[in-house]
């Protein structure tokens, strides 16, 4: 009995030395398991940090918010640190937004984002380009757990990503996205990242996010609602001239609201500040520091899209397209279905399928690029190529 006893000690001192010698220690095949687990339960979760994209000339600095809701709703903020603009982009039961507050002016469309492509500010995306990597490389550091894996983004130039995870929650805590020669161009600090959080019934509705952009964060819980206010009753036209790119037909056609109607009863005259509103902005040409191989530039004409000035860049080649570039009033288009484009430094809509569309905002000036033959990653690089491009 005796020494029954002492093997059995043995054996217990023996599974004690190995599991303090990593045998205990969890694996990439069952931390896979864990992350397919949490996914597939559809949890809410909110997420707050920043965001360093080495993409351009200069880095640019982003501040992220990030909020997922079990319907599959989706919330994300990003505010240009130097620039102070936000841009919101949103999926609800009503198709998804792109919103730019500060200009009044909101994108929305039918779309399977972000299902059908991947953020690297979204968990999803980084736990499901781990569970896809066959090939990952899994390392552990102090209370961490890193994958090394590919990347599956829009942008060609990233190829790998390093992500870090908490161990305890399996939240992200850091991601490192570089391209071919291991140049880290989009780095994204997670300060915050909570599970199973709690929102408003309207945090994912438009009217309340065109009104609440300018807090440091929109509140989630119902206690804050006198952040929210009531939409205004826009009228509703139509802008017959989205269409006028000189040849290049732009597919982003849909309802425009004016958003300028004057409030009656107010005390208060309003007749010079609409008419200051509706005079056309002059607008200086940005032209794109890139071009596809074997394209130049054919003309630039001056035009008008309403009421507002714009101009007309024309391009031809071996592929032909066109960019019109206007300051507009504050307005709200309908699009037909789209998908959104992570440029970098703005978020933009491509729509269309013979003659795609890739409209984007930056600096307040919006820009249409229409082709019906460039390929969509060149559209990016093209549509990229604007930012820090200063107007002649």
């Amino acid at each position: 009995m005796r020494r029954v006893t002492w093997m059995v000690a043995v054996v217990m001192c023996l599974a004690l030395v190995l599991a303090g010698c990593g045998m205990g220690k969890k694996d990439a095949g069952s931390i896979v398991k864990d992350l397919d687990h949490v996914i597939s339960k559809a949890n809410s979760y909110q997420a707050s940090g920043s965001m360093i994209l080495n993409t351009g000339t200069q880095p640019q600095e982003y501040q992220v918010e990030v909020a997922f809701s079990p319907e599959h709703f989706y919330r994300i903020s990003l505010t240009n640190a130097s620039k102070d603009v936000t841009q919101i982009v949103l999926r609800n039961e009503e198709g998804v937004f792109v919103l730019t507050p500060h200009l009044k002016k909101s994108f929305r469309f039918q779309s399977d984002w972000p299902e059908n492509q991947g953020q690297v500010y979204l968990f999803q995306s980084l736990a499901k380009s781990i569970i896809a990597d066959k090939d990952r490389q899994f390392t552990t550091d102090n209370d961490t757990y890193v994958f090394d894996v590919a990347a599956n983004y829009q942008n060609e130039q990233l190829s790998r990503q390093k992500i870090w995870l908490n161990k305890k929650t399996l939240a992200p805590k850091q991601v490192q996205v570089s391209d071919a020669n291991q140049n880290v161009m989009v780095q994204v600090n997670f300060t915050n990242f909570q599970f199973d959080a709690k929102f408003d019934k309207d945090y994912f509705q438009m009217e309340r996010n065109m009104t609440s952009w300018n807090m440091q964060t929109m509140p989630t819980m119902a206690n804050a609602a006198d952040a929210t206010h009531p939409a205004t009753g826009d009228k509703s036209v139509t802008d017959k001239n989205l269409s006028a790119t000189g040849g290049q037909s732009d597919q982003a056609t849909g309802q425009v609201q004016d958003g300028q109607k004057a409030v009656a009863g107010k005390g208060t005259d309003t007749t010079k500040s609409n008419a200051a509103a509706s005079k056309p902005q002059s607008i200086g040409i940005i032209e794109p520091s890139y071009l596809p191989k074997d394209v130049v530039k054919q003309d630039i004409t001056d035009m008008k899209l309403g009421e507002d000035a714009a101009v007309l860049l024309r391009y031809k080649g071996k592929y032909s397209f066109s960019i019109v570039e206007v300051r507009p009033q504050a307005k709200s288009v309908s699009l037909q279905p789209g998908d959104i484009v992570d440029l970098g430094f703005t978020i933009g809509v491509i729509t269309g399928d013979a003659k795609k569309t890739l409209t984007w905002t930056n600096d307040g000036v919006e820009f249409r690029l229409s082709t019906g033959d460039l390929p969509t990653n060149e559209m990016i690089k093209v549509a990229m190529a604007t930012e820090g491009q200063s107007g002649k």
